[in-house]
């Protein structure tokens, strides 16, 4: 017995002298601290990480190997050999050695050891675009991912529509630092690509603040909940603590016109006397003016619009062959002011915030009202004298004004700790977005004349002050003829203001998050967690005059019964496995199950697998999983009337129907449920070596019962919808199928002279994106030969993106200089307009964006760099193509030709671009310069 006693005695001796602490410093290739790299004892749960002095220490055995991980570097194994100290030094790794925060709810992995397809892309590469926002420098990066302006601007003006896959902007979820963004209040309601879809902000985020972007293509309802049928958008925000840089941009087109200008400051600072945190803050600022693209209108086409005489519309349209109509780029000015930061309390918890403020003024333009514009109550006459704008006081028409305000707001607080291997992140997130519109120099033609309908009493007071109006212009004031007045903001004239408040929106949400993790063992780990998440959508009524009647001319206002504050909430929570079966075969599995206050529960799953082999040199990749996408409030509750131009027949005044008015419960319209995906991605990834790498990815999306806003419908002839010429409304409308394939190559380091040159491929190509069975149409729809979904928004859904799109890029590091060449080809895009002839169909075609950029160092801190985005300066065009005979028969056909052209171009006003769309920016060659000095 005494004998066992030493044995084990000196075992647990031996054991424990086998212990040693070792410390050092971790520094990158230049020399710089890097804190928060991660040190793990290979094989076990035991790690450490560095301080912000980039100092660690760890207790390990003699003859353990160190594994030192960084995001954005290459990972290093040391061996101890009974060192007590070991100072490292990381070198700057590939993009897809990066650690990433989307994909599995476990521990994160990096790319290259993922089960799914994930793009990377570093501030660097963000900002060697020389775009002037994020979202059009993802347009011209990642080839699954469009974004374009609305030809029609009006509150579109405010954030344009983005998509990832050609899913609509409404199933890609956007999240900041892990936690999600909130959605904005906007929803396209016009005929472009997104029709009927709202998302988040992402032009608010200023490019200075991103630290990297993480996008994981693959459906993640099952991680993160509703609106990741398409993807996820991961946005890392800066969080270094002592380092900054002041950066002025401006630019210009080539036409001289959209000139910008913008400055912003990026810094942070550390905090607490032994620097155990930070804090990063961005202040931007920018000013974008008009920049102008009109066609040359019709003479033809405008008298068969507006029944005029063809001698009356060719006499103002020698004088103004663009009817004065201004489209394009609108006038912008925007501040942006972000802050990001965390404290460590102790060596095992931590708490963490960031939080954003956007502020957005945009300036817009409806369409031209010509002379010839008749509206449908008034007359010239009136007209001339409420718009005495020609010379000599002629009349000559009118510009309404589309004025809009943007508030963007998010922020995130949250506290991390770890206890017995157990990783615990508690969280709480709001977010906000409000945008109030004013529409000037318009009318309500409704009011015009009478003054028993004059419109309110402005000023507050009690009584309708009103003003004797000579309207006619005869010198004497008849009775009752007309009336004047201005008060403060606000003109009257002829019983009608001409500057409206037609109201705006409002959402907000608040959110909770508790997600706990854990390495069970060197082959398991697992995640599970809770989100409750409280929204509300709010529709602003505006002022009297905007909505009664007719409403404002261009853009009527939110009436009172169009108005209110709707609000639901919803209950999720998931858990998540990863299984390392060997060294190279790994499994994830996720559950996870919603509850919404609406509309019910949905249950989902995800499983997805990798195998990695020739000494990871080639992965095998694939997932499976469901998804749901919750209507949105908008979607539930939006009424309102609606202008647009309906081809042959001018602006015409519809009818947007609530899903749960009296009006839907009279046309028996089904509430709106959760659309329901199945998506199957499978993958290959392979790395030759550290310069060489490439990846392909298919991906197979299918989601039923999916929500669409429907095409304009002929209203029934009853009382409850008089004064429309037109309805539309949301309905669970189609299945539909969208597979293709997402490519991304690299080569990278190559020396040349005394340089490194680099390229990358990448492209997206679409093979099936088309419906799924038929139309499920409401019953009041039976017999009238009308659908909810026409061949323009087939067109809207399926083809109005690029079939393909593919980016060929090259950069080269010489000295102080570095260069980049980028080539994005946009594919054919397909449209079949509103009014088109059925046996036609409107092609865009293929176009190659080539964009150049220099950079070069001045100094050690003085950066100076060189964008001319578009240098070829490259414009959209498109040709009407034939379906069958009765197509060739028009096409052959100058007279029937030019008529077609003009139904889908509004008489050539939007020649470029046509009136619903086109496939990439319009306003050709674009140059910036921008000046970086680091702090």
């Amino acid at each position: 017995m005494k004998q066992l006693t030493l044995i084990l005695f000196t075992l647990l001796t031996t054991v424990s002298f086998a212990q040693q602490t070792v410390t050092g410093t971790v520094k990158d290739a230049d020399g710089e601290l890097l804190p928060g790299v991660n040190i793990i004892e290979k094989g076990t749960n035991n790690g450490s990480t560095t301080d912000f002095d980039g100092k660690y220490s760890i207790e390990v055995p003699a003859d353990a190997i160190l594994v030192f991980s960084y995001v954005g570097f290459t990972s290093k194994e040391i061996p101890v050999g009974g060192k007590s100290t070991i100072d490292v030094t990381m070198d700057s790794g590939a993009q897809l050695e990066e650690v990433l925060l989307v994909g599995s709810r476990a521990l994160p992995r990096s790319n290259t050891t993922s089960s799914l397809p994930i793009d990377v892309l570093p501030a660097k590469e963000l900002a060697s675009t020389g775009q002037l926002t994020f979202d059009k420098a993802l347009q011209y990066k990642i080839p699954s991912f469009n974004t374009v302006q609305t030809p029609v601007n009006d509150a579109t003006s405010l954030l344009d529509p983005y998509e990832i896959r050609n899913m609509g902007p409404s199933r890609t979820l956007i999240l900041i630092n892990g936690k999600r963004k909130n959605l904005s209040s906007l929803l396209y309601t016009q005929t472009s690509p997104g029709r009927g879809e709202t998302g988040s902000d992402i032009s608010a985020i200023p490019t200075d603040a991103i630290k990297r972007v993480e996008i994981l293509r693959d459906g993640a309802s099952a991680q993160y909940g509703s609106d990741a049928i398409a993807g996820v958008m991961n946005i890392i925000l800066k969080d270094n603590d002592d380092e900054g840089s002041v950066t002025l941009r401006t630019g210009i087109t080539s036409e001289g016109d959209g000139e910008t200008i913008g400055v912003s400051l990026n810094n942070g600072t550390s905090i607490g006397n032994e620097n155990n945190g930070f804090f990063n803050y961005t202040i931007d600022f920018s000013k974008t003016n008009l920049a102008n693209r009109p066609g040359t209108v019709d003479a033809e086409g405008e008298a068969i619009d507006f029944e005029a005489d063809i001698a009356d519309v060719r006499d103002f349209l020698n004088k103004y062959p663009d009817a004065n109509n201004i489209n394009g780029s609108p006038e912008n000015a925007v501040a942006k002011f972000l802050v990001n930061g965390g404290y460590d309390l102790n060596e095992a918890s931590s708490i963490y915030m960031n939080a954003a403020y956007v502020y957005k003024k945009v300036n817009s333009f409806a369409n031209y009202r010509t002379p010839y514009w008749k509206p449908a109550v008034g007359d010239t006459e009136y007209l001339s004298n409420f718009f005495p704008n020609g010379e000599n006081g002629e009349y000559i028409g009118y510009v309404p004004t589309f004025e809009g305000d943007l508030n963007d707001y998010n922020a995130s607080l949250g506290f991390k700790t770890k206890k017995n291997g157990w990783n615990y992140d508690v969280s709480y997130t709001t977010g906000g977005n409000s945008q109030a519109y004013t529409v000037n120099n318009s009318h309500n033609s409704s009011n015009e004349r009478n003054p028993d309908t004059y419109l309110g009493d402005i000023n507050g007071n009690g009584n309708v002050d009103i003003t004797p109006y000579d309207l006619n212009g005869d010198g004497t004031i008849e009775e009752n003829e007309g009336v004047e007045l201005i008060q403060g903001d606000f003109k009257y004239r002829g019983n009608s203001p001409i500057a409206f408040d037609p109201g705006g929106t409002k959402f907000s949400h608040h959110v909770g998050n508790i997600d706990i993790a854990k390495l069970l063992s060197d082959k398991i780990s697992v995640g599970f967690g809770a989100e409750f998440r409280a929204e509300t959508f709010e529709i602003i009524e505006g002022d009297r005059a905007s909505w009664e009647g007719g409403g404002a001319d261009s853009f009527a206002g939110n009436s009172p019964e169009n108005s209110g504050k709707f609000n639901r909430y919803n209950f999720g929570g998931y858990f998540d496995i990863a299984y390392d079966i060997t060294e190279d075969f790994l499994i994830n599995g996720t559950v996870r199950l919603e509850d919404y206050s609406d509309f019910g529960e949905a249950f989902v799953w995800k499983v997805s697998s990798r195998y990695k082999f020739l000494e990871d040199k080639i992965t095998l990749r694939a997932s499976a999983s469901t998804g749901f996408r919750a209507p949105t409030l908008h979607q539930i509750y939006t009424q309102k009337a609606q202008y647009s131009f309906v081809p042959g027949q001018g602006i015409q005044v519809g009818g947007l129907v609530s899903n749960v008015s009296p009006q839907a419960r009279l046309l028996r319209l089904p509430k709106l449920d959760a659309e329901e995906s199945f998506n199957v991605t499978v993958g290959l990834g392979v790395k030759l070596n550290s310069k060489i790498n490439f990846t392909i990815d298919y991906y197979n999306i299918q989601v039923e019962d999916r929500i669409v806003l429907s095409t304009e419908v002929a209203p029934p002839a009853n009382e409850d919808f008089e004064g429309l010429n037109d309805l539309s409304f949301f309905v669970n409308a189609i299945d539909t199928r969208t597979s293709g394939i997402d490519f991304v190559a690299n080569y990278k380091n190559i020396e040349l002279g005394s340089g490194e040159l680099g390229f990358s491929l990448s492209g997206n190509y679409t093979i099936e994106n088309e419906r799924d069975g038929g139309v499920k149409e409401p019953s009041f729809l039976n017999g009238t030969g009308q659908s909810v979904v026409n061949e323009t928004q087939e067109a809207l859904f399926f083809t109005s993106r690029p079939r393909t799109k593919w980016i060929l890029g090259a950069t080269y590091e010489i000295g102080k200089f570095d260069f980049s060449l980028n080539n994005t080809y946009f594919g054919k895009t397909t449209f079949r307009q509103q009014g088109l002839n059925k046996n036609l169909s409107t092609e865009f075609i293929p176009k190659v964006v080539t964009d150049l950029g220099i950079g070069f160092d001045a100094t050690e801190k003085f950066t100076i760099s060189l964008n001319v985005n578009n240098i070829l300066d490259v414009l959209p065009e498109w040709e009407f193509v034939s379906l069958n005979s009765a197509g060739d028969a028009i096409l052959n056909d100058p007279a029937q030709v030019k008529s077609e052209s003009n139904l889908i171009t509004f008489n050539q006003r939007y020649s470029q671009m046509t009136y619903d769309g086109y496939h990439f920016s319009q306003l050709g060659a674009m140059f910036t310069l921008s000046l970086n000095y680091k702090l």
